[in-house]
């Protein structure tokens, strides 16, 4: 779900000249959300929000008729269900849209090898070689949308622009369900028009300082010699933003590799300052990882913890496992002693996640430990199962309960 500003005004016909564009951006619109309505057609028109269904899970995807209530990405679920009390809260389903995702992968992949896979729901083409068999970039945008509401009935907008920055401004402001060429001659007037906060690179911090010496957008960024902009920002972020400013972007798209790691956090509506509710997020979060490792039939020899203050200040501990797992009672054990060896900061959590690094495949031929034994993981399996069966809520580990109210 993005969530970098857009202006108005940049969605409009910026012509049809399509032969400098070969970058295209397919970006899924609210992919989450959009699986589970397919699943729940009943829902379809109302405001759903995909996320933890505890008290302190967080938002991953919601409809658009839930964003117009201020719904958003990593907002609280208590916060989300207080601005858009009416919305139906559904559980996350990661095996259900890895499997999908593939499917939009493989659609893509019948374009062009050249395909950079960004995240689950959004990826970067380079269609140079694709014109003869298929056509201009515009032409292929316009395939690529209607084979993907043809096969899986879903919806996805497309970027198309000479860079891949353009791209992606492209597809975030075609969103919902649309395509948006930038000719390469309209590239800087598209810029242009962009709040200063919608270019890479710029976070809330960066926007701020920024705005105290009055560039709010891109035309003032790009008018501002990159002096000026190392004495606010520093020599690296000032050269960096005054190319992208410009037009300048010379990466090109990078076929994907294979995965690298798995991850989740949570970011606290509230600043979270107990540390026992701390470790039963992190614990959930381990579970989820792990979840996710079976699924894909992976295992990690790295597990990282992460942990934002009230200040924003970000640390993060990793160990290196001494045999690769895919079971959550290993990667808890090391998050559990990263974690008390890391002081709660003033002020509380902002932010707290796990990740698992150093994957391999679990045909990979990881040799046992002498005394592991191979039954140790029949439970996590199992459950596994169950809420393959019955839904993600029906199996939980016991520390993660609610503990019943008292005089009840």
């Amino acid at each position: 779900m993005s969530r970098a500003p857009r202006a108005a005004d940049a969605r409009r016909d910026w012509g049809d000249d399509d032969s400098a564009t070969p970058i295209l951006h397919v970006d899924m619109d609210a992919f989450f959300a959009s699986v589970e309505l397919l699943d729940h057609p009943e829902l379809v028109g109302r405001p759903v929000i995909v996320g933890g269904t505890g008290g302190r899970g967080v938002v991953c995807a919601a409809t658009y008729e839930a964003r117009a209530h201020g719904v958003a990405s990593a907002m609280s679920m208590a916060e989300a269900k207080r601005r858009c009390p009416r919305a139906v809260v559904l559980p996350v389903r990661h095996r259900h849209y890895s499997q999908v995702s593939r499917a939009v992968m493989g659609i893509l992949g019948e374009v062009t090898p050249v395909l950079e896979k960004v995240s689950i729901d959004e990826a970067f083409l380079d269609v140079s070689g694709s014109r003869r068999r298929m056509g201009g970039p515009a032409a292929i945008g316009r395939w690529i949308r209607r084979e993907i509401r043809d096969r899986l009935g879903l919806p996805a907008s497309v970027g198309i622009a000479s860079t891949k920055l353009v791209a992606k401004l492209a597809s975030s402001h075609a969103k919902p369900d649309g395509l948006l060429l930038i000719p390469a001659t309209a590239t800087q007037d598209f810029l242009d028009l962009l709040p200063v906060g919608a270019m890479w690179g710029v976070g809330a911090k960066s926007e701020a300082a920024l705005a105290r010496w009055g560039i709010t957008d891109v035309r003032a960024l790009a008018a501002t010699d990159t002096r000026a902009l190392a004495r606010i920002l520093g020599p690296s972020a000032a050269h960096h933003l005054s190319a992208l400013a410009h037009g300048i972007d010379p990466r090109p798209v990078t076929p994907s590799r294979e995965e690298k790691s798995v991850g989740t956090e949570s970011t606290f509506f509230d600043l979270l300052r107990d540390r026992d509710h701390a470790r039963r997020v992190l614990l959930d979060q381990c579970h989820q990882c792990a979840a996710r490792l079976r699924a894909g039939d992976l295992r990690a020899r790295v597990v990282v913890l992460k942990a934002r203050g009230a200040d924003f200040t970000t640390v993060t501990r990793s160990r290196t496992l001494v045999e690769p797992t895919d079971l959550a009672r290993d990667v808890w054990q090391t998050i559990e002693s990263l974690f008390e060896a890391l002081p709660t900061p003033p002020g509380g959590y902002r932010l707290l996640g796990v990740r698992c690094e150093g994957l391999s495949r679990g045909d990979d031929g990881v040799q046992l430990l002498l005394d592991d034994d191979p039954r140790r993981g029949a439970p996590e399996r199992a459950a596994d199962e169950v809420r393959r069966r019955w839904g993600a809520g029906a199996v939980a580990p016991a520390s993660l309960l609610r503990p019943p109210v008292s005089g009840r």
